[in-house]
C-alpha cells in the first residue's frame, strides 16, 4: 500500500499540480474557486472540480473555513492529495464530512507516486486505489495506535453532541499527526471567528446551537468588522450582520471578546514550555519561535474542538524533537538595515524552507525588538507551512539543530528582489495600513513620534488597525490623541486580512504597508497595488502622499 487515504470518496477529474503550496485563504476566492494569490505560479486558474495536488498548504489557518465554503457551494476541487504532512484543508473536509454530510476525499502520497499521478492529465479516486492511465496507486485507510483516558472516552462517546463531535475530530487528527496520546492544554486562541465566507457562520452557530462551552480559557482573533461601530463606518448589514454573528457565537460558547491577531500582546500571553493551543499563522509562530510555548499551526474549527474538551494530539512542536531547525540559513544582512529587514527576511525565509524548521544566522550583531521578530514571524507564515523558526541570538531554542540539517544562504540581491516584489505600484499612495498582525503600544507611540505633531496628506488615508486592549492604553497614555491630531484612523477589532470597504477606503488605488504578511496578501485580497516599506517610510508617506522609489540606502548600498 502505498497511499494514504485520510478521508475516502471518489472522484474522477482533470489533474492539476503545483510544486508551490498555497494558503486558500486570501489565495482562493471562496466563491468561486480561483486563485487571487498573485504572486503564486497558478494565478487565475481555478481549482473547482479538479484534483488538486500540492506538496502541503501555507499560510493561514483560516483555509479550512475557505474549502469548508467552496464545499458547500459546489466550487471545490474534486479531491486533495498531499506529499506532506497536512492539516489545514483537511480540517475542513474533515468537518464537512461531520457536521454537513458532503465529502470531499483527501489523500497523501509518497514523493515517487505523487510525481507519478502529477503528470497524468486525469485520476480516479476510489477509497481504495488512484487510477490514471498506465498508473495504479494502492490506498491503504488512516489508522493507528491512540490512547485515550477515561475522561477522553466519556467526552467521545457521551450524550454531549458538541463533545462527541469535538472528541471524533480530534481522534481523526490524532491519527493523522501520529500521535500516542492526547494532551492537555492551558488555553486556546480560535481563529475561526474571521467571516472569511458563510460557511464559518453555519459552523459556528450549528456547535453554539448544541449547548457547547469552551473548558479552558479562550481568546479570539481578529473578526471581520469594528463590533461596536460597524453601522456607523457604513459597513453594509448584509455583511456587518452575519460577521458580528459570528463573533458573537463564540462569545457565546464562552470566548473572551479580546478580537485581536496578536494574542502574545495581551496580559495572558503563554509562558515558557507553557501547552497551548492557538490558531492564527503568525501567533503560532511567534508562540513558539519567540516566547518559547508550545502549539502546533491548529486550523480553524480544530481550535474550537480542542477549546470545548482541553485536549489535543500530542504531536508537531509539543514535542521536543520536533522543533529543531532542519535548514540554517546564513544572511548577509546590509549595515545600517531598518526594520523593513525583517519582515523581507521572514519572507525568504519562508520561501527557502516551505514545510521545515529554519535557523536563521549572522543576525547575532543586530538589534531586534519584539515588534521586529513579529513582523518576522507573520512573513514567515505567508511562505511556510511550518510552526516556527529560530534566529540566532535572538530566540530562545535556537541551539536545537538537527543533525541531518542542510545549509543555504540569503545575500542583499535577495533582499532586494522581495523589495522589488513588494513595491510593484506606483508611487502615489491613497492608503497607508498599519497593523498586520495588529499594532502593540510601542508601534503605535513610534508612529505618533514618526508623525511628529505634522498632518497626513489629505489624499492619503491612515488607518491603524489594533486589538481592544491596546486601543485602551494609547487611549489612556494620550497616544490616540496624537494620533486623530494626526489624521489617523485607529480601528479596532478588525485587521488588514479581514478589512473590506467601506473602511477599507472604496477609492483607494495603491495602498503602502510596513508588513510582508499585508504586502503578499494585500493584492490578492484588495485588488490594489501595493508599496511596502519601514515604519518610517510609511510614515513619511502617509505625510507626503508619496513613497520612496528608490531601494533602501542600506540594501542599494
Amino acid at each position: 500500500m502505498s497511499g494514504l487515504c485520510i478521508l475516502p470518496g471518489h472522484a474522477e477529474a482533470p489533474v492539476l499540480a503545483s510544486e508551490e503550496g498555497l494558503s486558500f485563504w486570501g489565495g482562493i476566492d471562496p466563491a468561486t474557486g480561483v486563485v487571487i494569490d498573485a504572486h503564486h505560479p497558478l494565478h487565475g486558474t481555478s481549482f473547482a472540480g479538479r484534483i488538486v495536488m500540492m506538496p502541503t498548504t501555507r499560510g493561514s489557518c483560516t483555509g479550512s473555513g475557505v474549502l469548508l465554503e467552496l464545499i458547500q457551494n459546489a466550487h471545490a476541487p474534486a479531491a486533495l492529495i498531499f506529499r506532506e504532512d497536512e492539516n489545514v484543508l483537511t480540517l475542513g473536509a474533515l468537518v464537512a464530512k461531520a457536521l454537513f454530510g458532503l465529502t470531499l476525499p483527501v489523500i497523501r502520497l509518497p514523493a515517487a507516486d505523487f510525481a507519478a499521478l502529477a503528470a497524468a492529465p486525469t485520476a480516479k479516486i476510489t477509497p481504495e486505489a488512484i487510477t490514471a492511465p498506465d498508473l495504479t496507486i494502492p490506498l491503504a485507510p488512516l489508522s493507528g495506535d491512540l490512547e485515550l483516558s477515561d475522561a477522553d472516552l466519556a467526552m467521545r462517546d457521551g450524550d454531549d453532541p458538541a463533545l462527541r463531535m469535538a472528541m471524533q475530530i480530534i481522534e481523526t487528527m490524532a491519527h493523522l499527526q501520529g500521535a500516542p496520546r492526547l494532551i492537555d492544554v492551558s488555553q486556546v486562541h480560535i481563529d475561526g471567528c474571521i467571516y472569511a465566507s458563510p460557511a464559518n457562520l453555519r459552523f459556528a452557530q450549528k456547535v453554539a446551537d448544541m449547548g457547547a462551552q469552551v473548558r479552558v480559557p479562550t481568546t479570539m482573533n481578529a473578526i471581520s468588522v469594528d463590533h461596536g461601530n460597524w453601522r456607523e463606518q457604513g459597513v453594509p448589514p448584509d455583511f456587518g450582520r452575519p460577521a458580528q454573528a459570528l463573533a458573537d457565537a463564540y462569545v457565546t460558547m464562552g470566548a473572551r471578546p479580546s478580537f485581536t491577531c496578536a494574542p502574545y500582546l495581551l496580559d495572558t500571553t503563554p509562558k515558557t514550555g507553557e501547552v497551548i493551543a492557538w490558531s492564527e499563522s503568525n501567533a503560532v509562530i511567534y508562540a513558539n519561535s519567540v516566547l518559547s510555548a508550545r502549539t502546533e499551526k491548529h486550523p480553524d474549527f480544530f481550535d474550537l474542538c480542542i477549546a470545548l474538551t482541553g485536549r489535543a494530539p500530542l504531536a508537531g512542536p509539543y514535542l521536543d524533537e520536533n522543533r529543531a531547525a532542519t535548514l540554517v540559513i546564513d544572511v548577509t544582512p546590509s549595515e545600517g538595515a531598518d526594520d523593513a529587514l525583517w519582515p523581507m527576511l521572514g519572507y525568504l525565509a519562508g520561501l527557502h524552507a516551505p514545510d521545515r524548521i529554519p535557523l536563521l544566522t549572522g543576525l547575532e550583531h543586530l538589534s531586534a525588538t519584539d515588534d521586529d521578530l513579529k513582523a518576522l514571524c507573520a512573513a514567515f507564515g505567508t511562505t511556510s507551512a511550518a510552526p516556527m523558526l529560530h534566529v540566532a541570538g535572538h530566540t530562545p531554542e535556537a541551539h536545537q539543530i538537527a543533525a541531518n540539517a542542510t545549509r543555504t544562504s540569503v545575500t542583499a540581491d535577495d533582499l532586494a528582489r522581495v523589495w522589488a516584489q513588494f513595491n510593484a505600484g506606483p508611487a502615489q499612495v491613497d492608503l497607508v495600513a498599519f497593523g498586520s498582525p495588529h499594532f502593540s503600544l510601542s508601534e503605535t507611540r513610534r508612529l505618533a513620534e514618526l508623525l511628529d505633531g505634522h498632518r497626513c496628506h489629505p489624499d492619503t488615508a491612515t488607518i491603524v488597525t489594533l486589538g481592544r486592549d491596546t486601543l485602551a492604553a494609547v487611549e489612556a497614555d494620550g497616544t490616540l490623541a496624537k494620533l486623530h491630531t494626526a489624521g489617523v484612523q485607529v480601528v479596532p477589532d478588525i485587521c488588514w486580512c479581514s478589512i473590506s470597504e467601506p473602511v477599507f477606503p472604496p477609492s483607494a488605488r495603491t495602498l503602502m504597508t510596513n508588513s510582508g504578511k499585508y504586502a503578499h496578501y494585500a493584492p490578492g485580497l484588495s485588488d490594489r497595488a501595493v508599496r511596502f516599506g519601514s515604519l518610517a517610510d510609511c510614515a513619511h508617506t502617509a505625510r507626503t502622499g508619496t513613497a520612496p522609489e528608490a531601494l533602501p540606502s542600506w540594501l542599494a548600498d
